[in-house]
């Protein structure tokens, strides 16, 4: 088993047999969509990828544990993944602010996140990630009145004051761009860093603290560094030698941050 709280520099398809079988309660997973230039992304067929991706890394993670898969809306088409892990959910993460204007076509607007479980979740910290509730709240107790959520079957739909599930369309969570402070470069807008609070939802549903957490492709580090920040144990694989060192420096930062707290 390879050391935990650490970064380890190869192909994540190598190195995820150095992890014990069903030792992993978390899988982060924003690897290729195949649809750029970039040489990473080079991937003749995306679904192919994305079913071994689901096949090999699967026999990591616990009963229960959660695997979330960015792609494209196509990314787990055509595919059978079931024999492996059970489909929960396809998020839609909702970026209106995209530039591109198709001419035709409806211009893509959204990334997809297939939120997969091995059997049943064994955990979905739903208090940890609600989101204010938009509906007034006069409307939202008249609703309450039905008699199937009054006292009924849909009772626990009732208003709740910590907010309401997330849903399956996020697009309270906007992308980074060439002003976000936490942008590292501007080479990695729109490719390899996604925002903190998007990883951080998936990372506080699906594990708790002290739960071990994977990104096989961990880029910049964002999901290491949010480990960190939370408490989980975590293991990332990354092929890009610059980005090992970037995620590296990310990750003391955040210890020595964490160290500088308990001496003050």
């Amino acid at each position: 088993m390879l050391d935990l709280d650490n970064i380890f520099e190869g192909n994540c398809f190598e190195l995820i047999h150095k992890i014990d079988d069903e030792s992993i309660d978390l899988i982060v997973c924003d690897g290729p969509y195949g649809v750029t230039k970039n040489r990473w992304d080079r991937i003749a067929n995306i679904q192919e990828f994305n079913l071994k991706v689901i096949q090999v890394f699967s026999k990591k993670l616990k009963k229960g544990g959660a695997l979330y898969l960015f792609g494209k809306s196509d990314c787990v088409d055509f595919i059978d993944y079931r024999p492996f892990l059970t489909l929960n959910a396809k998020i839609v993460w909702y970026q209106p602010s995209r530039l591109a204007q198709g001419r035709t076509n409806y211009t893509n607007n959204y990334d997809i996140i297939a939120y997969f479980t091995k059997g049943k979740a064994k955990t979905f910290n739903l208090d940890d990630i609600r989101v204010p509730q938009l509906v007034e709240l006069e409307h939202r107790k008249r609703c309450e009145n039905v008699p199937s959520v009054a006292n009924g079957k849909f009772g626990k739909t009732k208003f709740n004051e910590k907010g309401k599930n997330p849903g399956d369309v996020w697009g309270d969570i906007k992308q980074l761009t060439y002003k976000s402070k936490e942008l590292l470069a501007r080479d990695f807008l729109y490719t390899i860093q996604k925002p903190k609070k998007l990883i951080e939802r998936f990372i506080k549903a699906s594990s708790n603290e002290g739960d071990l957490v994977l990104d096989p492709f961990a880029g910049t580090g964002t999901t290491l560094v949010i480990c960190e920040e939370l408490k989980r144990n975590f293991i990332g694989f990354e092929l890009n030698p610059e980005l090992v060192q970037i995620c590296k420096r990310r990750i003391e930062e955040i210890k020595m941050k964490h160290e500088s707290m308990l001496f003050h």
